[in-house]
């Protein structure tokens, strides 16, 4: 016989949504059936197919990005109850009804959860968050790692660009140019590199720039909220230590 307590459920949300970048947010809100072990993709799915309010009224189907639906491309990135997270790992059964989701305001909104993270990969671009080679022919195999070192750079390296740890911080906003904590962390990732460590003093050139390190104000939000458990701050006090290292050679003339 069926559960016809799960069978009469419901889930209630409310959603801040966005026609396009320059229009005023608005919410609305919904109530579908709910089905055991749900997350928020899957009720954004349900609401996509069938477009209708809670009080009946059409409307047009909410907007958002989702890719791997496992916790490691970071697209889903919004704010659920008020916390910014994955929407792909964030159950209904965990949430307090009514579910509020609304995107991420440190980048700006393209349309409803939709957001340009343009802001994080120019930031990236920035400190050079790449190991460059000259792939025009067979380098060898490249140096290796020692397993020391391989293992905390692992766990930098699990960074999914999700952009939830930008959202965290209050340094991070329209009316500065702070580079963020993800960027500073991979800085120290691609440092840590055999190959990468050759271009080491123009990635911490570029956190010296206007923006870089000096602008974290040691909040720790972004090691609270990264859904990888990522050793940001670790990062940030490595780098820090760095930097400085690196301007104290500028003024010796090394």
């Amino acid at each position: 016989m069926a559960d016809t307590t799960v069978a009469n459920k419901t889930i209630k949300f409310i959603i801040t949504r966005q026609d396009k970048p320059d229009a005023p947010s608005y919410t609305e809100q919904f109530e579908i059936p709910y089905r055991q072990n749900m997350n928020v993709i899957s009720a954004l799915m349900e609401i996509q197919r069938n477009p209708k309010k809670a009080d009946g009224a059409g409307t047009s189907p909410v907007c958002w990005e989702s890719n791997c639906l496992e916790e490691v491309c970071g697209a889903c990135s919004m704010v659920i109850n008020g916390k910014p997270r994955q929407a792909c790992t964030a159950l209904v059964d965990k949430l307090e009804q009514p579910i509020r989701l609304e995107p991420m305001r440190t980048f700006p909104v393209v349309r409803d959860l939709v957001i340009n993270r343009e802001r994080m990969f120019n930031a990236l671009k920035r400190v050079k968050a790449w190991i460059p080679i000259d792939g025009t022919y067979d380098l060898g195999p490249g140096p290796r790692m020692a397993e020391t070192k391989r293992q905390w750079a692992y766990e930098l390296s699990k960074c999914m660009t999700c952009g939830v740890c930008l959202e965290s911080c209050p340094n991070v906003n329209e009316r500065n140019s702070f580079i963020g904590p993800a960027a500073i962390s991979q800085v120290r990732l691609f440092n840590a590199h055999p190959t990468g460590e050759m271009n080491k003093e123009e990635r911490l050139d570029a956190l010296m720039e206007e923006g870089g390190i000096e602008g974290c104000g040691n909040s720790q939000n972004c090691v609270r909220s990264c859904p990888k458990g990522i050793p940001l701050t670790t990062s940030i006090a490595a780098m820090n230590k760095d930097t400085t290292k690196q301007l104290f050679k500028q003024w010796l003339g090394m």
